[in-house]
Protein backbone atom coordinates (compact mmCIF):
# COMPACT_ATOMS: atom_id res chain seq x y z
CA UNK A 1 0.00 0.00 0.00
CA UNK A 2 1.32 3.50 -0.84
CA UNK A 3 2.51 5.75 1.72
CA UNK A 4 3.09 9.95 1.12
CA UNK A 5 5.34 11.57 3.09
CA UNK A 6 4.97 15.49 2.42
CA UNK A 7 7.30 18.14 3.16
CA UNK A 8 6.92 22.05 4.35
CA UNK A 9 10.00 23.68 3.09
CA UNK A 10 11.36 26.80 5.09
CA UNK A 11 11.55 25.37 8.75
CA UNK A 12 11.43 21.70 7.58
CA UNK A 13 14.09 20.79 5.35
CA UNK A 14 15.23 24.15 4.90
CA UNK A 15 17.00 26.95 7.48
CA UNK A 16 15.57 30.10 4.98
CA UNK A 17 15.49 32.45 7.52
CA UNK A 18 18.75 34.56 6.46
CA UNK A 19 17.48 34.66 3.14
CA UNK A 20 14.00 35.83 4.54
CA UNK A 21 15.63 38.63 6.96
CA UNK A 22 17.82 39.50 3.64
CA UNK A 23 14.53 39.82 1.33
CA UNK A 24 12.19 41.68 3.88
CA UNK A 25 14.73 44.52 5.09
CA UNK A 26 15.13 45.42 1.09
CA UNK A 27 11.90 45.75 0.93
CA UNK A 28 11.22 48.09 3.88
CA UNK A 29 14.06 49.94 2.54
CA UNK A 30 12.49 50.17 -1.11
CA UNK A 31 9.09 50.64 -0.27
CA UNK A 32 9.63 52.71 3.28
CA UNK A 33 7.78 49.74 5.19
CA UNK A 34 8.02 50.06 8.80
CA UNK A 35 7.18 46.51 9.37
CA UNK A 36 9.69 45.29 11.16
CA UNK A 37 11.35 41.63 10.24
CA UNK A 38 10.13 39.84 13.52
CA UNK A 39 6.37 41.25 13.09
CA UNK A 40 6.90 39.73 9.09
CA UNK A 41 8.38 36.31 10.86
CA UNK A 42 5.34 35.87 12.81
CA UNK A 43 3.33 35.20 9.74
CA UNK A 44 5.88 32.56 8.08
CA UNK A 45 4.44 29.97 6.61
CA UNK A 46 1.09 31.57 5.10
CA UNK A 47 0.99 32.35 1.26
CA UNK A 48 3.63 35.94 0.43
CA UNK A 49 0.22 37.41 -0.18
CA UNK A 50 -1.24 36.49 2.91
CA UNK A 51 1.35 37.90 5.06
CA UNK A 52 1.50 41.24 3.75
CA UNK A 53 -2.28 41.26 4.03
CA UNK A 54 -1.48 40.49 7.95
CA UNK A 55 0.83 43.26 8.22
CA UNK A 56 -1.65 45.96 6.42
CA UNK A 57 -0.12 46.68 3.56
CA UNK A 58 -1.65 48.83 0.70
CA UNK A 59 -3.28 46.04 -1.84
CA UNK A 60 -2.10 48.05 -4.75
CA UNK A 61 1.28 47.93 -3.39
CA UNK A 62 1.13 43.45 -3.05
CA UNK A 63 2.27 42.70 -6.58
CA UNK A 64 5.16 44.88 -6.79
CA UNK A 65 6.32 43.96 -3.59
CA UNK A 66 5.73 39.82 -4.07
CA UNK A 67 8.03 40.35 -7.32
CA UNK A 68 10.76 42.45 -5.82
CA UNK A 69 11.03 40.11 -2.39
CA UNK A 70 11.11 36.84 -5.09
CA UNK A 71 13.84 38.73 -6.80
CA UNK A 72 16.10 39.60 -4.11
CA UNK A 73 15.32 36.10 -2.34
CA UNK A 74 16.57 34.46 -5.55
CA UNK A 75 19.87 36.18 -5.28
CA UNK A 76 20.41 35.28 -1.96
CA UNK A 77 19.82 31.78 -2.08
CA UNK A 78 23.37 31.19 -0.86
CA UNK A 79 21.97 31.85 2.69
CA UNK A 80 19.72 28.75 2.45
CA UNK A 81 20.83 25.63 4.20
CA UNK A 82 20.06 22.61 3.99
CA UNK A 83 19.22 21.23 7.56
CA UNK A 84 21.30 18.25 9.41
CA UNK A 85 20.42 14.84 8.32
CA UNK A 86 17.94 15.98 5.75
CA UNK A 87 19.45 14.18 2.76
CA UNK A 88 19.76 10.91 4.55
CA UNK A 89 16.12 11.28 5.82
CA UNK A 90 14.66 11.99 1.93
CA UNK A 91 17.10 9.02 0.32
CA UNK A 92 15.96 6.26 3.81
CA UNK A 93 12.46 7.13 2.76
CA UNK A 94 12.98 6.23 -0.81
CA UNK A 95 14.99 3.30 -0.24
CA UNK A 96 11.80 1.52 1.66
CA UNK A 97 9.51 2.88 -1.07
CA UNK A 98 7.97 5.39 0.45
CA UNK A 99 6.64 8.60 -1.63
CA UNK A 100 8.06 12.12 -0.84
CA UNK A 101 6.41 15.43 -1.63
CA UNK A 102 6.58 18.76 -0.67
CA UNK A 103 3.85 20.99 0.39
CA UNK A 104 5.01 25.23 0.61
CA UNK A 105 3.77 28.37 0.55
CA UNK A 106 6.78 29.65 -1.50
CA UNK A 107 5.67 29.80 -4.78
CA UNK A 108 6.83 27.75 -7.82
CA UNK A 109 10.16 29.32 -9.24
CA UNK A 110 11.99 29.89 -6.14
CA UNK A 111 10.74 26.60 -4.82
CA UNK A 112 12.23 24.54 -7.94
CA UNK A 113 15.31 26.39 -8.42
CA UNK A 114 16.18 25.78 -4.66
CA UNK A 115 15.42 22.03 -5.25
CA UNK A 116 17.79 21.99 -8.26
CA UNK A 117 20.49 23.60 -6.31
CA UNK A 118 20.63 20.90 -3.48
CA UNK A 119 20.32 18.01 -6.00
CA UNK A 120 16.84 16.99 -4.18
CA UNK A 121 14.59 14.59 -5.62
CA UNK A 122 10.65 14.53 -4.80
CA UNK A 123 7.57 12.32 -6.30
CA UNK A 124 5.57 15.70 -6.31
CA UNK A 125 6.14 19.30 -5.46
CA UNK A 126 3.29 22.04 -4.79
CA UNK A 127 4.59 25.35 -4.52
CA UNK A 128 2.31 28.20 -4.13
CA UNK A 129 0.48 28.94 -7.40
CA UNK A 130 -2.04 31.59 -8.33
CA UNK A 131 -4.70 28.10 -8.97
CA UNK A 132 -4.55 27.52 -5.15
CA UNK A 133 -5.70 29.00 -2.38
CA UNK A 134 -2.84 28.43 0.06
CA UNK A 135 -2.25 27.31 3.59
CA UNK A 136 -4.16 26.64 5.70
CA UNK A 137 -6.72 25.76 2.94
CA UNK A 138 -5.77 22.36 2.01
CA UNK A 139 -5.91 22.28 -1.74
CA UNK A 140 -2.55 22.06 -1.86
CA UNK A 141 -1.81 18.62 0.19
CA UNK A 142 -5.49 17.06 -1.42
CA UNK A 143 -3.89 17.99 -4.89
CA UNK A 144 -0.85 16.20 -4.14
CA UNK A 145 -3.01 12.95 -3.06
CA UNK A 146 -4.81 13.16 -5.86
CA UNK A 147 -2.09 13.13 -8.60
CA UNK A 148 -0.19 10.28 -6.48
CA UNK A 149 -3.43 8.84 -5.80
CA UNK A 150 -3.12 8.55 -2.51
CA UNK A 151 -5.38 7.88 0.86
CA UNK A 152 -5.97 10.29 3.25
CA UNK A 153 -4.64 7.42 5.47
CA UNK A 154 -1.71 6.61 3.98
CA UNK A 155 -0.07 10.76 4.24
CA UNK A 156 1.50 12.66 6.61
CA UNK A 157 2.53 16.16 7.05
CA UNK A 158 5.93 17.38 8.17
CA UNK A 159 5.48 21.13 9.24
CA UNK A 160 6.99 23.69 11.72
CA UNK A 161 4.39 25.93 12.68
CA UNK A 162 0.53 26.36 13.22
CA UNK A 163 -0.77 27.14 9.69
CA UNK A 164 1.05 23.95 8.47
CA UNK A 165 -0.98 21.78 11.57
CA UNK A 166 -4.34 23.29 10.21
CA UNK A 167 -3.15 22.80 6.90
CA UNK A 168 -3.29 19.04 7.71
CA UNK A 169 -5.81 18.82 9.77
CA UNK A 170 -8.46 20.26 7.21
CA UNK A 171 -7.25 17.61 4.94
CA UNK A 172 -7.51 15.15 7.14
CA UNK A 173 -3.92 13.69 7.58
CA UNK A 174 -1.68 12.73 9.82
CA UNK A 175 0.64 15.51 11.20
CA UNK A 176 4.17 15.65 12.22
CA UNK A 177 5.58 19.21 14.21
CA UNK A 178 9.45 19.74 12.84
CA UNK A 179 10.21 21.44 16.84
CA UNK A 180 13.36 22.62 15.19
CA UNK A 181 11.99 24.83 12.65
CA UNK A 182 10.42 28.30 13.22
CA UNK A 183 6.94 27.60 15.33
CA UNK A 184 5.99 27.20 18.68
CA UNK A 185 5.05 23.86 20.05
CA UNK A 186 1.05 23.45 21.28
CA UNK A 187 -0.08 20.99 23.54
CA UNK A 188 -2.72 19.55 20.56
CA UNK A 189 0.44 18.40 18.55
CA UNK A 190 0.59 14.89 19.09
CA UNK A 191 3.96 13.54 17.22
CA UNK A 192 6.89 16.04 17.18
CA UNK A 193 10.59 15.75 16.36
CA UNK A 194 13.24 17.32 17.43
CA UNK A 195 15.34 16.32 14.03
CA UNK A 196 14.81 15.06 11.08
CA UNK A 197 16.22 12.04 11.08
CA UNK A 198 13.73 10.78 14.02
CA UNK A 199 10.58 11.07 12.38
CA UNK A 200 11.44 7.28 11.73
CA UNK A 201 10.38 6.28 15.12
CA UNK A 202 6.96 9.02 14.97
CA UNK A 203 5.82 6.92 11.12
CA UNK A 204 6.11 3.67 12.99
CA UNK A 205 3.74 4.49 15.26
CA UNK A 206 1.38 5.29 12.66
CA UNK A 207 1.73 2.85 10.02
CA UNK A 208 3.42 0.25 11.43
CA UNK A 209 3.27 -2.08 8.95
CA UNK A 210 5.65 0.78 6.78
CA UNK A 211 9.12 -1.48 7.13
CA UNK A 212 6.95 -4.94 6.33
CA UNK A 213 8.60 -7.32 8.84
CA UNK A 214 5.04 -8.85 9.17
CA UNK A 215 5.53 -11.28 6.32
CA UNK A 216 7.93 -12.86 8.77
CA UNK A 217 5.09 -13.03 11.43
CA UNK A 218 8.02 -11.12 13.61
CA UNK A 219 5.87 -9.83 16.27
CA UNK A 220 5.66 -6.06 16.87
CA UNK A 221 7.69 -5.79 19.97
CA UNK A 222 10.97 -7.18 18.40
CA UNK A 223 10.16 -4.87 15.13
CA UNK A 224 10.15 -1.82 16.79
CA UNK A 225 13.43 -2.30 18.72
CA UNK A 226 14.76 -3.01 15.55
CA UNK A 227 13.91 -0.41 14.00
CA UNK A 228 14.62 2.16 16.69
CA UNK A 229 18.23 0.58 16.72
CA UNK A 230 18.31 0.55 13.03
CA UNK A 231 17.50 4.28 12.69
CA UNK A 232 19.21 5.77 15.17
Amino acid sequence: MKKLIIFDLDGVLFDSKKNMEISWKNVMKTYKIKKKFTQYFKFVGLPFEAILKNLKISKNDISGISKFYNKISLKNQNKIKLYNNVRYTLNHLKKKKIKIGIVTSKNKIRTLKLIKKFCLKFDIIVAKEPKFIGKPHPDQINFALKKLNIKKKNAVYVGDMKVDYNCANKAKIKFIYASYGYGKKFPYYKNSIKNIKKIFKILYKIFEEIFVFNIFNIPNFFIYFFFEGFIT
